[in-house]
């Protein structure tokens, strides 16, 4: 099991007084007598079949102290629920707060009451490793666990003296929830940044179910100290977070409370001053300087019309050096190729190598020097979360964009997303919120959609069978927009032979087992603007027989998958990723011996104006060709809409089944042999 131990939010916060009394929270009994209930209870009503579910959950956040307590309560209702025994519990190693895990205790208790304590050590994992920092895990086992055993740990992290975390409560996980306790009791002291001056406040931003609440408590000063704030959140019966396929990212939909200090008095404030300031900061670093002034001089000539010297710039850019997919340089490594501090676009462009973030930053000060109107913008990707203006945090602003005027009219550039085609966005920038720069400061940007032909994949197969029912010959994918830049990125964390074997197993996906899937070339694999082509040699079984009748899925790459939608209902709606437009042709070449029984009837449906899809068959003496379209227009169907859309799917998808029936000539008497 994992368990959120390091908040993303953090502030670097100096004490205002010499000298601080440290105080601590009253004591707790460490560990909760298992009731009989709990000892013998086999199910939860509200999550019937579920592994395991918190019987207890606690978090409590001590500022004066610098650390949170974490404690929990487990059941295991299956042999699956098992599996929550081995704890991770993940931190953050170097940086500024130092923060350890320590005071890990736990214990498995017996449906009988009995008592196994954890004897043994956590070791650490590690988990990712960056320039700066490790990004490792705690991990321990509690002993002798089966099916009815109640799981109890409990463990403390601390940090820096000088350093204060604002707490992020996390109030749903994988697993039902029966009470949960939450306590949050920050510094009495005062505090400052060291770029923003004293803290005014202690704010927060809740999403809860309808009836629970955060609750402030404030008690009297004690001797020179100011007035002490203890802040609360008791919940009970939390409902696991939705599993269901094709979801929103799931922290925009799970119950959360997101804490943070604060100078300002409300949400107006806050975005204004600080969009201002980030717009300030990055202009600084933006420019331009004379060696960028230079470059957009040479590179695009005032001569060329607009969008071709915008397409020039960007293709400069694209070809620098994206560390974000391969390496930053250390700092030893830069001072030997005589590189200083990064402090501008200039030493980006120097260097001929930067993140994402400060390749999208060259981009908008070369289109600066080249007499363009250019922003840079900040937004939300949504791979992961949804912007929340709510949250006064820059923090959940993580991806950039370039904005330039062209004609009086904003276009939109992803020069940080590597492969990027020119004047598109990746997926996850597009029809999101975030903050741009403007004239007099910054604002809030929401970013255009792509349409469905954008993201087009064309598969194409060339096929051969034999008497026997094997196939043989060439199948070719077309990729552009956004599935092409998936396959360009990752073979940009890899090698050729790791691309090729991704790109087979892909393949052999579609086609099921016992076809032989091999990549013949890839081509344009680098070349952003243009459709990336993979070819596959194949061969192998692609029907099933029925005497002696061969049974061809209608579509070989979508008639042997999984239905899209298989629940009746559904707790939210529908969220895919990008709109897409997918063709299929299958050419099947059969032999002298066979003859086409029966074929599919053409089928042509559409739901709504979001989404459509066509089949047609065409029949040869010697072969048949399946032509298939599905367009789908949309990235978000409501709730509401789930039924209907489910039935669009249900059908098309039952036609990509329908199978092409063959039928192997009955052999003449003269050949029967002897």
């Amino acid at each position: 099991m994992e368990v959120r131990m390091t908040p993303h939010r953090a502030l670097y916060l100096l004490f205002a007084a010499l000298a601080v009394a440290l105080l601590t929270l009253p004591a707790r009994a460490q560990w909760t007598p298992p009731t009989p209930e709990e000892l013998s209870m086999t199910s939860q009503p509200e999550v019937p079949g579920a592994p395991a579910v918190y019987l207890y959950r606690e978090e409590v956040t001590d500022d004066d102290n610098h650390n949170y307590s974490i404690y929990a309560r487990i059941k295991v209702l299956t042999e699956r629920g098992k599996e929550y025994g081995t704890i991770e519990l993940p931190y953050e190693a170097g940086g500024h707060a130092h923060i350890e895990v320590t005071e890990i205790v736990g214990r498995t208790i017996h449906p009988d009451g009995s008592i196994v304590p954890f004897t043994g050590k956590a070791f650490d994992k590690l988990i990712e490793k960056t320039k700066d920092n490790r990004f490792m895990a705690k991990v321990f086992s509690l002993p002798d666990i089966e099916v009815g055993s109640i799981l109890e740990y409990r463990y403390r992290v601390r940090f820096e003296d000088n350093y204060f975390i604002s707490p992020e409560w996390l109030i749903q996980s994988k697993l039902f929830t029966r009470k949960a306790h939450y306590q949050w009791r920050p510094t009495v002291h005062s505090l400052y940044t060291r770029e923003k001056g004293q803290i005014n406040s202690v704010q927060w931003f809740p999403l809860l179910p309808p009836g629970d609440a955060v609750k402030l408590q404030t008690y009297p000063p004690i001797g020179q100290q100011g007035p002490r704030s203890v802040i609360t959140l008791d919940i009970a019966s939390v409902p696991p977070i939705p599993d269901e396929e094709y979801l929103p990212p799931i922290t925009f939909a799970s119950y959360r409370v997101l804490f943070y200090y604060s100078e300002y008095n409300n949400n107006t404030e806050f975005w204004a001053k600080e969009g201002k300031n980030w717009s300030k900061e990055k202009d600084r670093f933006i420019g331009p300087g004379p060696a960028v002034k230079a470059a957009a001089q040479e590179l695009a000539p005032a001569s060329d019309p607009p969008i071709d010297r915008l397409r020039k710039l960007y293709a400069s850019v694209m070809k620098l050096e994206n560390t974000d997919f391969t390496r930053e340089h250390t700092s030893s490594e830069e001072k030997a190729d005589g590189n200083k501090e990064i402090r501008n676009t200039d030493d980006i462009l120097t260097r001929k190598r930067g993140s994402g973030a400060q390749l999208t930053e060259l981009f908008v000060a070369l289109a600066r020097a080249a007499g363009f109107k250019a922003y840079l913008s900040t937004v939300t990707s949504r791979d992961h979360r949804l912007f929340l203006q709510g949250f006064l945090s820059l923090s959940q602003l993580d991806s950039d964009l370039a904005i330039v005027q062209v004609d009086g009219k904003d276009l939109f550039f992803d020069p940080g997303e590597r492969y990027m085609p020119f004047q598109h966005l990746a997926w996850t920038h597009t029809l999101v919120r975030g903050l741009r720069q403007t004239d007099k400061g910054a604002d809030f940007v929401d970013s255009p959609g792509e349409t469905f032909k954008f993201s087009h994949i064309q598969r194409l197969a060339d096929v051969q069978l034999d008497a026997h029912g094997e196939a043989s010959g060439s199948i070719r994918f077309i990729y552009s927009g956004d599935t092409a830049l998936n396959w360009r990125q990752r073979a940009l964390r890899g090698d050729q032979t790791s691309l090729n074997r991704q790109l087979s197993e892909s393949c052999e996906r579609l086609l099921g087992k016992g076809t032989e899937v091999k990549v013949v070339s890839v081509d344009k694999l680098t070349d952003y603007e243009e459709p990336l082509t993979v070819v596959f040699s194949v061969k192998g079984p692609i029907g099933s027989t029925a005497g002696h009748r061969l049974l061809i899925s209608s579509d070989l790459f979508e008639g042997m998958q999984d239905p899209t939608f298989t629940a009746k209902d559904r707790k939210y709606g529908v969220y895919f990723h990008y709109p897409y437009f997918a063709q299929d042709v299958v050419r099947v070449h059969y032999p002298p011996s066979m003859t086409v029984e029966s074929m599919p009837k053409p089928l042509n449906t559409q739901f709504q104006k979001m989404a459509s899809y066509g089949m047609k068959v065409e029949q040869a003496p010697s072969y048949y060709t399946i032509r298939r379209d599905l367009a789908v227009g949309e990235v978000l169907f409501p709730k509401e809409q789930y039924g209907d859309l489910r039935t669009f799917y249900t059908g098309f998808e039952a036609q990509d089944r329908e199978p092409v029936v063959l039928k192997a000539a009955p052999v003449s008497a003269s050949n029967g042999g002897n």
